[in-house]
């Protein structure tokens, strides 16, 4: 039987630190990322794909911002499903050409995802997550007054926006992804988490101007389509207690409980290892399944048990 994978792909699949974010940078790096996926078709498995957009929607924001005297900018929840249309577009373009090139007939499309929050989550009341260009204070004073934002000042860099960061709830699209996901197609779903939208009384979908993580939206994801498998793709080749020191320890296979214990003790980076090991504790709980996180250039190796970390129940 083949194994259902949700593979949430991290910003280095996309862009790395220090380049310009072209759309020739980002499809170099997204052409390496398909033969990634390439082997693992090869080696039976079916493929649902998630990914980051912080450094796109970063850009669309900041085109907001710089052409608002002479076009209307866009609120946060169409610039979401922007980027997801464009890192889709990109990643299925390379995909379809990658299958081509090895005489395969698998389908793969993109699917704009919405993800239900719920209006009442409390991170509404506090938003913690920054998104965006930055701002000298004066601007910031300016933006709050005209837009009613919230900003922050970030030491030494500037003042920045921040949004909500609710969890995930549902996904709009979860069945028709799953259906799709059943018949052997490669799907791309829930890029940047989703975009955020909320139920009104009435019972129809609103946007919010909101960020939801993309890794519990993976989770959430991978519970929907019945995956065997949660595997999220980041620069490390495995996760690590004390990570940067001379005391580092790079962790192999973790019990969810282990794991939770990890978690609740704050071995792991609230911006960084601390979110991915959320969301894979919290698909191995709801699902008895398996969660890896490991290396894009090492995922089949992950996939056999010859890399990353693997969390069990």
């Amino acid at each position: 039987m083949r194994k259902k994978v949700l593979i949430a792909l991290g910003g280095n699949a996309l862009l790395q630190s220090g380049e310009k974010g072209t759309a020739e940078e980002q499809m170099v790096h997204i052409h390496e990322t398909c033969l990634r996926f390439l082997e693992l078709l090869k080696e039976g498995y079916t493929l649902c794909i998630t990914h980051g957009n912080g450094p796109q929607v970063g850009s669309i924001l900041l085109k907001n911002e710089l052409s608002a005297d002479q076009l209307p900018p866009m609120p946060l929840d169409i610039c979401g499903a922007e980027s997801q249309g464009m890192i889709g577009y990109m990643i299925q373009k390379e995909m379809r050409n990658q299958l081509k090139a090895n005489k395969r007939k698998d389908s793969v499309f993109t699917i704009c995802t919405q993800t239900l929050v719920d209006r009442k989550d409390k991170a509404f009341q506090n938003p913690t997550k920054p998104i965006g260009p930055f701002y000298s204070e004066k601007r910031a004073e300016e933006l709050k007054k005209e837009k009613g934002w919230s900003i922050v000042e970030q030491i030494g860099k500037g003042f920045r926006r921040v949004v909500p960061s609710p969890e995930p709830m549902d996904i709009i699209e979860g069945d028709e992804i799953k259906k799709f996901v059943d018949e052997k197609a490669i799907v791309i779903a829930c890029g940047g988490g989703g975009v955020p939208v909320i139920k009104n009384e009435d019972g129809n979908l609103q946007g919010v101007e909101a960020v939801i993580d993309k890794d519990l939206t993976a989770a959430l994801l991978a519970k929907k389509i019945e995956a065997d498998i949660l595997m999220i793709l980041t620069d490390v080749e495995k996760v690590a207690l004390n990570f940067g020191t001379s005391k580092q320890k790079n962790l192999d296979w973790l019990t969810l409980k282990e794991a939770e214990e990890y978690l609740k003790e704050g071995e792991f980076g609230t911006g960084s290892m601390g979110p991915k090991m959320e969301a894979a504790c919290r698909f191995v709980r709801d699902t008895g399944g398996q969660s890896i996180i490991a290396s894009l250039d090492r995922a089949l190796d992950a996939l056999n048990e010859k890399s990353g970390t693997h969390i069990h129940k």
